[in-house]
């Protein structure tokens, strides 16, 4: 069976989006335009690094483009999407790996989000090592996204992640499972 890649050059729509409820929640990618969606199911943990690993690149590629670059320093609020993900929801596949680069030549971010196989579990660890094949690798979502959505798509995947966290009772921050150092409370740690 050959790879099937779902590709999105500048989507209408590139969102991360849950179904269920706090504590019980499932995590998607979804892409879409012109009528076509692609929806892949993914770990909450792994929304959170690619949305600050995005943030981290765009970051980069401003810095290096001396600010002479189409992308924004912080998410554009006129191009927020905060709407429920797309119908039908039919999970492609379930994320593995992830990739994500930006195109100097292209100014835009590449995102890369490949299937969970038996092979990807086994040799995670060996992740920087392994050459994908173009045809005969895991399935896989490619996706384009000027440096406006990417910020778009990484604050409100950012915000998504914390939604489902308790507030802290002294500033109303979310409370971060590893610990809260709260700034209101003089250093109290929840």
């Amino acid at each position: 069976m050959s790879r099937q890649v779902f590709f999105y050059d500048q989507p209408e729509r590139f969102v991360a989006g849950t179904v269920g409820r706090p504590g019980e929640r499932s995590f998607y990618l979804q892409a879409s335009s012109r009528g076509r969606i692609t929806s892949v199911l993914l770990e909450k943990g792994q929304v959170a690094a690619l949305a600050e690993r995005i943030e981290e690149v765009l970051d980069e590629a401003l810095r290096r483009a001396g600010g002479k670059t189409s992308i924004p320093a912080v998410a554009p609020a006129e191009m927020l999407d905060s709407a429920p993900l797309d119908l039908p929801l039919e999970q492609e596949f379930r994320v593995g790996t992830m990739a994500l680069a930006w195109d100097t030549s292209q100014e835009c971010l590449v995102v890369e989000a490949q299937a969970l196989t038996e092979e990807t579990e086994e040799t995670e660890a060996e992740a920087e090592e392994t050459v994908f094949d173009d045809e005969n690798g895991p399935d896989m979502l490619r996706v384009r996204l000027s440096g406006a959505m990417a910020r778009v798509f990484a604050k409100r995947a950012l915000e998504l992640v914390a939604s489902g966290r308790k507030p802290c009772p002294f500033c109303n921050l979310p409370l971060d499972p590893e610990g809260h150092l709260c700034p209101r409370a003089n250093g109290y740690r929840r």
